[in-house]
């Protein structure tokens, strides 16, 4: 669930702390799933039956839906930080809270990428090509994965946002000539990103190890290889972060200019 502050979620040290909290969340969650093999079947519409298969949705992609049905129910997607991959989903069953206002309107969503990135390309380099029959299990710790992967990708909202506030001209200028090239040169520190990545692989490495290992640092006998881990940011949510900021900008520098 989202642990969005509702008192202070803007400041910067706020941002940073989520994004790097969510490094942690990603890690062990790579790691719970790398436990059971790939189990392929739950991730293809027919492959497995089970008691209300529609041929149109995988075991992984029901079984999501079940449960993003009752997360919906106590407002977890009324939270701003908060996608879901399915639909349609019930009403919530608890008032709604108030938020504070911060990122503009805006329906920028890439579950569906961030979906078949993970099944496709991510699953198949954590996990053995077998099948152990773990197919609840496997899945559930899917969701988990899924959901912070998302969480992380769509903050580049609110870090765009903060971007945006910080030097509005030049954001709405490039946004008016539609110049999204300028807009990932303009929000890109690769000295932060090169940073990024060499914290996720000391994490990998500590997270990674047993604690019986007799070689304590050692990269050898991990749960999850340090180069999966890195890798996964550098080619995916890196990239998809700046997709999303990117459209984010685009809209929002847009809509400033027609404002005023």
């Amino acid at each position: 669930m989202s642990n969005f502050n509702i008192d202070n979620p803007f400041s910067l040290d706020t941002l940073r702390n989520t994004l790097i909290r969510l490094e942690d969340t990603i890690i062990f969650a790579l790691i719970e799933r790398a436990q059971f093999a790939m189990n392929r079947c739950i991730y293809i519409p027919g492959a497995l039956e089970f008691q209300g298969a529609t041929g149109d949705r995988s075991f992984l992609e029901f079984f999501l839906w079940e449960t993003e049905k009752v997360h919906a129910k106590v407002r977890r997607y009324t939270s701003p930080d908060e996608y879901a991959f399915t639909s349609p989903l019930p009403e919530p069953i608890l008032p709604p809270l108030q938020f504070k206002e911060f990122l503009f309107p805006n329906d920028i969503n890439v579950n569906e990428e961030i979906m078949k990135i993970y099944t496709k390309s991510i699953v198949p380099e954590i996990c053995q090509d077998t099948d152990d029959q773990n197919y609840g299990s496997s899945a559930t710790k899917d969701i988990e994965c899924l959901q912070a992967l998302s969480r992380r990708i769509h903050y580049g909202k609110f870090i765009a946002e903060s971007k945006f506030r910080s030097n509005p001209e030049d954001y709405t200028r490039l946004a008016l000539a539609n110049d999204r090239d300028g807009i990932y040169e303009l929000l890109t520190n690769r000295a932060v990103e090169k940073k990024l990545l060499e914290r996720l692989g000391r994490k990998a490495l500590v997270y990674g190890q047993t604690l019986d290992q007799e070689q304590v640092g050692s990269n050898t006998h991990l749960r999850i290889p340090i180069k999966v881990v890195v890798e996964l940011y550098e080619r995916w949510v890196i990239p998809l972060t700046k997709q999303v900021e990117v459209d984010y900008l685009i809209l929002r520098g847009t809509q400033a200019a027609a404002a005023k």
